[in-house]
């Protein structure tokens, strides 16, 4: 249940729902695994695991979802090669040519034929809705899979008025500056990995992994005229993160002191060791949300 990833969304108008009337409303859009002739399947499983109850967990004003997202396993490539076969034959049987729009709808057949037999694959994404700072955060690397929850969620409460966070200074000017002038806030250390980035649509990229951020090889690119995009760090000892441009934060590893925090909790009992992690988890993550705000300027107006 600890994020890996950090994806921040504000919200522009005060979440005024409980979780009571949230749960509700979510609960007409519970999954339900995937028909036989259907590809995909996404909806709401109970925060805290299956068979735990509520699809709401409520802390103190937080309300922790998780999204379940399961889809059938069909490869291009099998298509493909029956799609191929299909064609050949009605052209050697019926000598004619078979045409794109023809292709097309014989594929549709292929795929809906295939489909029941297919495997499937499932995944969740947890998502939390802090209610007192008007923050929504998804643990997702990509703005697709973040999407996909929070269009749901609209979906099923009607508006969910969000938007990126925006800050008064550019990221990555400041996190290039951190690195050419060596004034990294304090209570940030630098990590063993960047990447850089040239100005413009069609400038290249150097990827550095397991390198000295300070030393001369990463200091020849930034001289170079390329800018920092993504920058691994270390907060305070409690956790480490890569932070990118978007202010999107991936590969959260939380130390292992916060994490064993609450190992004294009974093992048979799960729902309350879930309960307490997400507690210590969401706290730590206000109080990174708003340093990260703060070290670019604070949020524009």
């Amino acid at each position: 249940m600890w994020f890996k990833n950090l994806r921040a969304y504000r919200l522009t108008s005060p979440f005024d729902l409980s979780a009571e009337q949230l749960e509700e409303q979510l609960a007409g859009k519970a999954f339900q695994p995937c028909s036989p002739a259907q590809p995909l399947s996404v909806g709401w499983v109970p925060a805290l695991g299956e068979g735990t109850g509520a699809l709401v967990h409520a802390v103190n004003g937080r309300y922790l979802l998780r999204l379940k997202r399961e889809e059938k396993i069909l490869p291009s490539s099998v298509v493909r090669e029956l799609l191929e076969e299909k064609v050949e034959l009605i052209e050697a049987e019926q000598g004619r040519k078979v045409y794109r729009k023809e292709r097309q709808t014989l594929k549709d057949e292929i795929v809906q034929d295939c489909l029941p037999r297919a495997f499937t694959r499932s995944n969740g994404l947890y998502a939390y809705i802090d209610t007192r700072s008007s923050w929504v955060f998804v643990d997702a690397a990509t703005a697709t899979r973040a999407e996909e929850l929070l269009n749901l969620l609209r979906e099923c409460i009607g508006s969910l008025p969000v938007t990126l966070p925006q800050v008064n200074n550019a990221p990555t000017a400041a996190m290039t500056g951190w690195l050419t002038h060596q004034n990294l806030p304090d209570d940030f250390a630098l990590g063993e990995e960047c990447e850089l980035r040239e100005p413009g649509e069609e400038g290249g990229v150097v990827r550095c992994r397991g390198v000295d951020l300070l030393g001369e090889e990463v200091e020849t690119h930034l001289n170079a005229g390329k800018l920092v995009a993504r920058l691994s760090l270390n907060w305070e000892e409690r956790l480490s993160l890569v932070m990118a441009e978007d202010l999107c934060l991936r590969r959260l590893k939380f130390a292992d002191e916060l994490m064993k925090e609450n190992e004294d909790l009974p093992e048979a009992d799960r729902a309350a060791r879930l309960d307490a992690d997400f507690a210590l988890m969401s706290d730590a993550i206000s109080v990174l949300q708003a340093r990260v705000i703060a070290l670019f300027g604070g949020e524009a107006e």
